[in-house]
């Protein structure tokens, strides 16, 4: 790999000794990983059920190398399942970094495609709130589709810049997140693309978006709040610089330890170009291709040691509460064996949404998903969602019929093919009506059916390719 020279000056100046083996990792094949969706299975009963043959990754709890030479886990059916995200092994780390507990309200600030927001969705445990923001339309597409297959029903996506969000949440969050925007240097195996982009752009342009970024963030933490910035580059000026900028808008935040793993790399206070640095930044880290089983990533982790008292002024958002007195949305909904709470439940324009608890007003904001879109009424017949499937198990339903996940009644189903269950050995046919079909017992969305014929609902959109 050719590197562009004032890179590889840089890289040299960092590394010293060490450079000839950070270069010669550019040629090595890429590490791949999944991360178990604890919000469906434990990570012991997925390994029990595992078709992969998997090794920890050190750094996080649920996740799991596995040799892509082999293994192509984005088309097995527990894939579409949503047992588990498909990740690169560092980028698991922010997430995995970042102490949630029960009941916080988190900000995932630069939230797409979705891989830290999932995975403080699965620490949160269906607890508190995650507002995970973008400010790409068309990125967003994918991170809701991910928190959807995850069956995150706590959350709310949205797209705006900072400023807009600051302007409502002023001392709202307990936990913000902020995997930013950056000159990518350490996803130059990855991607040549990044390369590429490098040779254009150079650091400074993310130097300042960085930095209007943060400017924002620091207004919506509370006191006693924690943030974790990170990016996927080396360059000192993207990531020890910006946690002393970061600690220059607030001086109540201090750099916390993180724990450190095989390979780790410490911040180093002697690369910020600011004058007398922090001397905590060696509780950040590095990590780099060369050392760990990765690709380049950069972590730091600040709590604010304010004891003022946390005030926000944030209003409660109005739900428009379901009256519970449409014929065919409480028909449907009666085959729950866990009913929903009735201030949950929101009816707008005939669709019905699972509104997470305390959810905040947004007035003005472009609010993409509130919860959970449920299903809609159409001529006077209730149709569930793809979402709605997936946030259920499959003991929260009571009319299931269940397929093998080697079988190719579940292949055709993610193919939106209809299916005869008269030709399928083995298997007990459902009651008519509305099924919801799983995959060795793990929800993959909805049916109907009809003397034994099986109507495929699976959305569209997510369909197995042939």
């Amino acid at each position: 790999m050719r590197l562009p020279e004032e890179f590889k000056n840089k890289m040299i100046r960092l590394l010293g000794d060490e450079y000839a083996d950070y270069e010669a990792s550019l040629s090595k094949p890429m590490y791949t990983c999944l991360r178990v969706n604890t919000l469906k299975i434990s990570v012991e009963e997925f390994l029990k059920i595992s078709p992969f043959e998997l090794t920890p990754v050190p750094w996080t709890k649920n996740g799991f190398y596995y040799d892509a030479s082999i293994y192509t886990p984005s088309k097995h059916p527990f894939y579409y399942a949503g047992l588990y995200y498909l990740q690169e092994p560092s980028a698991t780390l922010p997430a995995a970094t970042l102490p949630i507990e029960a009941g916080d309200k988190v900000l995932d600030i630069c939230a797409a495609p979705g891989g830290k927001s999932t995975e403080i969705a699965c620490k949160l445990a269906g607890t508190g709130l995650l507002i995970s923001n973008d400010i790409s339309a068309s990125r967003l597409k994918a991170l809701q589709k991910n928190m959807e297959i995850f069956g995150v029903r706590n959350s709310i996506v949205t797209c705006e810049p900072p400023e807009r969000l600051s302007a409502i949440f002023e001392n709202y969050f307990d936990k913000i997140i902020i995997d930013a925007p950056c000159s990518g240097e350490g996803m130059f195996r990855k991607s040549s693309s990044m390369m590429t982009a490098w040779e254009q752009n150079g650091n400074d342009k993310f130097i300042q978006i960085q930095k209007s970024i943060l400017t924002e963030v620091v207004k919506m933490l509370r006191p006693g709040g924690t943030i974790l910035y990170s990016t996927c580059t080396f360059d000192p000026g993207e990531d020890e610089d910006q946690v002393m900028f970061l600690k220059s808008l607030d001086p109540s935040l201090k750099i916390m330890p993180i724990q450190a793993h095989e390979g780790f790399v410490p911040g180093n206070p002697e690369w910020s170009s600011v004058e007398d640095a922090d001397p905590e930044l060696k509780n950040t880290f590095h990590l780099f291709p060369h050392k760990v089983k990765g690709e380049g990533h950069y972590v730091s982790l600040l709590t604010s040691d304010s004891e003022e008292e946390a005030f926000s002024s944030v209003n409660r958002y109005s739900v428009k509460k379901y009256p519970g007195n449409v014929n065919e949305i409480d028909e449907f909904l009666s085959h729950l064996k866990t009913p929903f709470y009735a201030d949950e439940l929101e009816y707008r324009n005939d669709k019905l949404y699972l509104v997470p608890k305390d959810s905040p007003a947004m007035p003005g904001m472009r609010v993409m998903r509130r919860g959970v879109y449920l299903g809609e009424l159409k001529k006077k017949r209730f149709e569930p969602s793809q979402s709605f499937a997936m946030l259920l198990k499959s003991e929260d339903f009571d009319n299931i019929v269940d397929f093998k996940a080697d079988s190719i009644e579940v292949s055709k189903y993610l193919k939106g093919e209809t299916i005869d269950l008269s030709y399928v050995e083995g298997i007990t046919e459902p009651e008519s009506g509305w099924v919801l079909v799983t995959v060795e017992g793990y929800p993959l969305g909805f049916a109907k059916n009809t003397n034994g014929v099986l109507k495929n609902k699976y959305l569209a959109g997510w369909r197995m390719m042939s």
